[in-house]
């Protein structure tokens, strides 16, 4: 059944080296034709989160926010999928994202995509959506930064994925 939601989790997350660690973790689960959704307010460690992907899939650096070119192909060092990392801010609609033919690697790579919320959902029946936010008592100035990571599996290539247990 397309668009099931298997499991969801969330987790606390208190520095960027936390943060990349646990996109070495998710990189472990990770295949080719995997798509990941990160939804999170400018700052709140979606492209830190990418770069442990990345390192975990090893693929080729570095891995920077790419916001200015949209879409960044990372070739795998060790035979691994590539990874495919997508920023579509600045895309207003399918028309949009189409130009980037990100549909082209979709079966070959890990495509991460940034700012896809309400966008992407239609490349893939099966996703991890991840939504970093922001600790709610992290004081205004900056200083905390702890996010709260929200793991979502959706669809049938995630049946029997515990994302509970794979984020305790």
């Amino acid at each position: 059944m397309a668009g099931l939601i298997e499991s969801g989790r969330t987790v606390e997350i208190r520095t960027a080296d936390d943060m990349r660690r646990l996109g070495v973790r998710l990189a472990a689960r990770l295949r080719a034709g995997d798509l990941v959704l990160l939804r999170g307010a400018l700052g709140a460690g979606k492209t830190t989160l990418v770069q442990g992907i990345g390192e975990g899939l090893d693929v080729r650096g570095p891995i920077t926010s790419p916001t200015f070119v949209l879409a960044r192909v990372h070739p795998a060092l060790s035979g691994g999928p590539p990874l495919v990392h997508v920023d579509a801010y600045r895309l207003a609609d399918w028309d949009d994202l189409e130009t980037l033919d990100v549909e082209a690697t979709l079966d070959e790579a890990v495509t991460v995509v940034e700012w896809g919320e309400g966008l992407v959902e239609g490349l893939a029946d099966d996703r991890l959506e991840v939504r970093i936010e922001r600790e709610a008592s992290a004081p205004a100035d900056g200083d905390d930064d702890t996010r709260i990571v929200t793991v979502t599996a959706v669809g049938e290539r995630w049946r029997g994925f515990d994302a509970a247990a794979w984020l305790a």
